[in-house]
């Protein structure tokens, strides 16, 4: 067993705290990776304050890691010592369902293991990236591209994947018009792939602030919600909207801005279901869709997209000893637009 070290939430709601574990050992298939930089998503929050229930504690949070190799198995042929590797938001699936054989493995059958606050196959909770080492079965680890930089990368492997794959999945490019609702660390990252994807993009927000963050992130155009006339003005305007937003509001308001045949995907989690009108579906056959992360294939085609247009996540880099903090000022939208932890301060 390897010994690590870590900040943990010990029970739930309460403050991350150093914690001490044992990882298990390199086995023929697997990757050791020294973690360099982890960044913080706004669903560590969730699950380290059981907001959607099923946490495991203790639980130490991070599903957005980039490392080195530092070991790997007599079995694996995909790396080498000293590359440079990432780790999403799983370490493995059943690999056996269709949606794994298919490399949709974020779909798995039997559900896919979370890399933090899942349990693994002998009944191990699993423990995510606010720690110095983890060790990941080669299939489920990345290749980070030289162009692109550890910490920079790091949200790349949730909040990129996150927003990347429904507008591959959907088709989004070109002569497309997207709406993004919400300008945060999902939403910024929207308008940067999108704008690379050559679509033109509005940002919807609630916040006069994000204005000059959106048009310098890509976006043509920035429309407050909390004007009445914005949604007046821009009905049937666009083709997609991605709504990246988790806190509640009225989906149906954001519908009748789709033309005939748009189509609306939520990635966002509000904590509070939302009733929806049928008709603005009907009468001009739009869609509500989702959409979660992306599988192994995808996230490497992601990663080397992003390097080849060079796009980063906007970040603010902070010892784990911040890490509290950094919690308190997300929930009041205080980061432009992902904080990452730099984990040589743990060591």
């Amino acid at each position: 067993m390897l010994s690590t070290q870590s900040y943990a939430a010990m029970t739930a709601k309460a403050a991350l705290q150093p914690f001490s574990f044992e990882r298990r050992d390199v086995g023929p298939h697997d990757v050791l990776i020294t973690i360099t930089h982890c960044g913080i998503c706004h669903s560590d929050i969730h699950q380290a304050r059981d907001e959607w229930g099923g946490s495991i504690f203790p639980m130490v949070p991070g599903h957005e890691i980039i490392g080195t190799v530092a070991r790997i198995g007599s079995a694996v042929n995909k790396f080498k010592t000293s590359d440079c590797v990432g780790v999403g938001c799983f370490v493995d699936s059943c690999r056996t369902c269709a949606a794994c054989r298919e490399g949709s493995e974020q779909y798995c059958d039997s559900g896919m293991l979370l890399t933090y606050s899942g349990r693994d196959k002998d009944g191990r909770p699993t423990q995510g990236g606010y720690s110095t080492q983890i060790v990941v079965d080669e299939h489920y680890v990345l290749r980070i591209p030289s162009a692109l930089s550890p910490a920079g990368a790091a949200p790349l492997l949730c909040a990129g994947i996150t927003t990347y794959s429904p507008l591959r999945h959907w088709g989004v490019g070109k002569y497309h018009k997207l709406a993004v609702v919400g300008l945060g660390g999902l939403g910024h990252m929207a308008v940067k792939i999108a704008k690379a994807m050559g679509t033109e993009v509005t940002v919807l927000s609630t916040s006069e602030k994000k204005r000059h963050d959106a048009i310098r992130l890509g976006a043509t155009e920035f429309a407050l919600t909390t004007q009445p006339d914005t949604f007046t003005r821009l009905q049937r305007r666009f083709d997609f909207i991605l709504d990246t937003v988790s806190a509640s509001h009225n989906y149906n308001d954001y519908v009748n801005l789709l033309k005939t045949d748009g189509t609306m995907i939520l990635v966002g989690v509000p904590d509070k279901p939302t009733l929806l009108e049928p008709f603005p579906l009907i009468l001009h056959r739009r869609r509500i869709a989702g959409s979660v992360i992306g599988g192994i294939r995808e996230t490497q085609a992601m990663l080397d997209f992003c390097a080849t247009h060079k796009i980063e996540s906007d970040i603010e880099v902070i010892p784990i000893q911040h890490v509290n903090e950094a919690y308190e000022r997300i929930l009041k939208g205080d980061v432009r637009f992902r904080f990452v932890i730099d984990l040589a301060s743990l060591k």
